[in-house]
């Protein structure tokens, strides 16, 4: 018998990487940075090797760590000297993010993307203004229309210090369209808009929780994040958020979720990204620690994955260790 069709012939050192249908660059990747307004000094974050948190007088100086590895964007996370019910230092023009977001932008040519929400500013820990009876009744949810107003001041306070992307990422009916109005409002036609459009009420988030203070201290986000149970109602969310003027649409966490970051990539004609989270991050780690798997192998073959998925960015713990190999 002779074969006519033999794929291993492109298998071939020299054809390989010229066949190849996906490709990762360090311009891909964006990476996530902690910055710790009651720090003093660098504070490791035990649930995920490899990262700390960082006080706010050496955020740029972190950032250039990471734009030194070829990464062109990061995320910043604060971690706020106080909290209270509303969240109000996340849109204080003395906030951490504010500070750290217009020393890395002053200091380094990296493009600044914030995190537009509240529960790492208030201190019940959910992502919004909530019912002064919710700790007594767990199942009330947050007041959807009173939160748009304060991720609306938290996002335009943050474009003020120079973001060059906010990224709404509560889940709050309406976010995109409150937010981007704040935006062109004040003047901030230019600064884009990356919505957490399909957001799950995920297991995998618990090292960032323990790496922003970001833990409901009642409760759960069931009535605010996704069902994982959910493929269809992504569509929906996503087709909202688009509607609404989101510039790039994310999907979190991303490889439990490969199925949604696929249809949202064949149902919007806009960027698309995926959050590689805490969860997967330290499972990929954990693994590697007892011998089981080879981490750099791992976390390659994991962003490729994402990738052929549809997402044009990914949002990685894994940046910065990452972009050198590519």
């Amino acid at each position: 018998m002779r074969l006519t069709e033999r794929p291993r012939r492109l298998r071939r050192d020299g054809l390989r990487d010229l066949v190849a249908e996906t490709t990762l660059r360090p311009a891909d990747l964006i990476a996530p940075v902690f910055v710790d307004a009651t720090a003093d000094e660098r504070v490791p974050i035990e649930s995920m090797p490899g990262h700390e948190r960082v006080p706010v007088d050496e955020a740029a100086a972190r950032v250039r760590e990471i734009t030194d590895t070829g990464v062109e964007a990061v995320i910043l996370f604060g971690i706020p000297e106080s909290k209270d019910p509303e969240g109000s230092r996340g849109w204080a023009d003395d906030g951490v993010v504010q500070r750290a977001t217009r020393a890395v932008a002053a200091e380094t040519d990296a493009t600044v993307v914030t995190d537009v929400c509240l529960c790492e500013y208030t201190d019940h820990g959910h992502c919004g203004a909530i019912e002064e009876t919710a700790a007594s009744d767990p199942t009330l949810t947050v007041r959807n229309d009173r939160t748009l107003e304060l991720l609306r001041r938290t996002a335009v306070s943050q474009a003020e210090a120079g973001a060059d992307v906010v990224a709404p990422s509560s889940m709050t009916d309406g976010m995109v369209a409150a937010i981007r109005e704040g935006l062109d409002e004040a003047g901030h036609e230019d600064v884009a808009v990356l919505s957490y459009a399909a957001k799950y009420e995920s297991a995998f988030y618990g090292p960032f929780r323990d790496a922003a203070d970001g833990a409901p201290a009642f409760g759960d986000r069931r009535h605010y994040q996704m069902d994982p149970a959910n493929g269809r109602e992504a569509r929906r969310e996503v087709r909202l958020d688009a509607d609404q003027g989101a510039d790039v649409l994310m999907v979190k966490p991303a490889m439990p979720y490969l199925d949604v970051v696929r249809q949202t990539r064949e149902a919007v004609d806009r960027p698309v990204a995926a959050y590689q989270v805490s969860g997967e991050y330290a499972m990929l780690h954990a693994a590697a620690d007892r011998g089981l798997l080879e981490l750099d192998a791992v976390a390659l073959e994991s962003l490729l994955a994402i990738r052929r998925a549809g997402a044009d960015l990914i949002l990685t713990y894994f940046a910065e260790t990452v972009a050198p190999r590519l």
